[in-house]
C-alpha cells in the first residue's frame, strides 16, 4: 500500500507541472515576464526531478495503468514550446505579424518533434534541438539584445535543427561528462533565478551562469556530435 501511495505522489508531482505551466501562460498574458519565466522554471525543475523519482520507487511497475511519460508529453510540450512560443510573440521581439509567425512555425515544428521516433539516441542524447523553447525565450528576452531580423533567423535555424542528427546532452541521464554537466546545470539554475529574482537590477555574476551554460551546451553537442561518435 505505502509502495502504490508513493507511486500516486510521483504521478502528482509529475501533473503538478501544469499548474506551473498554466500560470506562466496568464503571467505571459499580461507580459510579467519575468514572473512567467520563474514559472517555467519551476516546471523545468520539476520535469527534471520526476524521472529519477519515478525510477527510484518503480512507478511503472506499480501502477502499470498509468502513464507518467504521457503526462510529460502533455507538460513539456504546453511548457517548453506552446507558452515560450506565446512568450515571444508577446514580447515585441520582432514586428507582430512576423512574430505571429515565428511563434506559429516554433509550435508546428515542436509537434512534428514530439511525433517522431528516436527523440533519445539510444546512448542517452537528446537527438536533434530537443524543443527547449523556454530557454530560447529566456536568452532572447533576459540576455541578449539582438535585431528583431536576427531574432527571426535563430529562431529558424532552432527549428531546422530539430530535426538535423545532432546530439545535446540530457542532464539527468547522459553519462559522458555527467558530473561536469550537472554542475553547469546547477549553476546555470543558480543563475538564472537570481538573475530573475532580482531583475532588472540584478547582480552582474548572475548574467554568467546563463552565459557558461550556453558556451558548455553547446559545445559538448559539438563534441558528441562531430568528434565522439560512439
Amino acid at each position: 500500500m505505502a509502495a502504490r501511495l508513493k507511486a500516486w505522489f510521483v504521478h502528482i508531482f509529475t501533473a503538478s507541472g501544469i499548474i506551473t505551466v498554466f500560470m506562466a501562460l496568464i503571467e505571459t498574458g499580461v507580459k510579467d515576464f519575468r514572473s512567467a519565466m520563474l514559472w517555467l522554471l519551476a516546471a523545468q525543475v520539476i520535469d527534471g526531478l520526476d524521472g529519477t523519482l519515478a525510477r527510484r520507487y518503480k512507478v511503472e511497475e506499480i501502477l502499470p495503468t498509468m502513464s507518467g511519460k504521457s503526462i510529460d508529453f502533455v507538460i513539456d510540450f504546453c511548457g517548453y514550446a506552446v507558452v515560450p512560443a506565446y512568450m515571444i510573440y508577446q514580447a515585441d521581439l520582432m514586428p507582430d505579424s512576423l512574430g505571429l509567425a515565428m511563434a506559429l512555425l516554433i509550435v508546428l515544428t515542436s509537434a512534428i518533434y514530439y511525433g517522431k521516433a528516436g527523440m533519445v539516441t539510444n546512448d542517452l542524447y537528446f537527438k536533434g534541438f530537443p524543443v527547449m523553447w523556454n530557454m530560447v525565450a529566456f536568452y532572447l528576452i533576459f540576455i541578449f539584445d539582438f535585431s528583431s531580423g536576427f531574432n527571426a533567423a535563430l529562431i529558424v535555424i532552432f527549428t531546422i535543427m530539430q530535426f538535423v542528427p545532432i546530439k545535446f546532452a540530457y542532464p539527468s541521464l547522459t553519462r559522458r561528462w555527467m558530473p561536469a554537466t550537472l554542475v553547469v546545470t546547477t549553476i546555470f539554475l543558480i543563475s538564472v533565478t537570481g538573475l530573475l529574482w532580482f531583475f532588472p537590477d540584478y547582480p552582474s555574476v548572475f548574467y554568467w551562469g546563463p552565459i557558461i551554460a550556453l558556451v558548455y551546451f553547446a559545445g559538448f553537442g559539438f563534441v558528441a556530435t562531430f568528434i565522439h561518435k560512439d
